[in-house]
């Protein structure tokens, strides 16, 4: 198997609700109002909002509340990126469920909650340079 994710999908209750979260991000859908499922290209990924219900039954697995245990990282170049992303965040609704702040492994990071609970850690690692189109590149 490769070694690459191309696609993350997130289940949410409220597509509508969802797709205006994350353009209020800034993020441009590449899907018609209309259609049931929205896509955002996100550098070489692409990230997917789909009907919870359908995408657990899609992936063969019984949907059930709570954390699915994932979170969804962001990482950038410097702490002031990671500060201007989560005020960027909270103005679109996100709740903010740690504030930016130093890390025990050296860093700094903050994590948000989209409007459906998915978490997003913001995070600045200097340990882990960016390439030049700002995706990750582990040393």
């Amino acid at each position: 198997m490769r070694q690459r994710v191309s696609m993350i999908t997130l289940g949410v209750g409220d597509l509508e609700r969802a797709r205006r979260f994350y353009s209020a991000l800034g993020w441009r859908p590449s899907a018609a109002p209309s259609d049931d499922i929205v896509f955002f290209q996100a550098g070489d990924v692409v990230l997917a909002l789909w009907d919870r219900a359908r995408l657990a039954e899609d992936s063969a697995v019984e949907d059930a509340p709570g954390w699915g245990g994932v979170t969804v990282a962001l990482n950038l170049g410097s702490r002031e990126e990671v500060d201007a992303t989560i005020d960027e965040a909270r103005r679109a609704g996100a709740t903010i469920g740690r504030e930016p702040a130093e890390t025990s492994w050296g860093g700094y990071s903050a994590i948000f909650l989209d409007p459906e609970g998915h978490p997003w850690e913001v995070a600045y690692n200097p340990y882990w340079p960016l390439t030049e189109d700002g995706g990750l590149k582990l040393p």
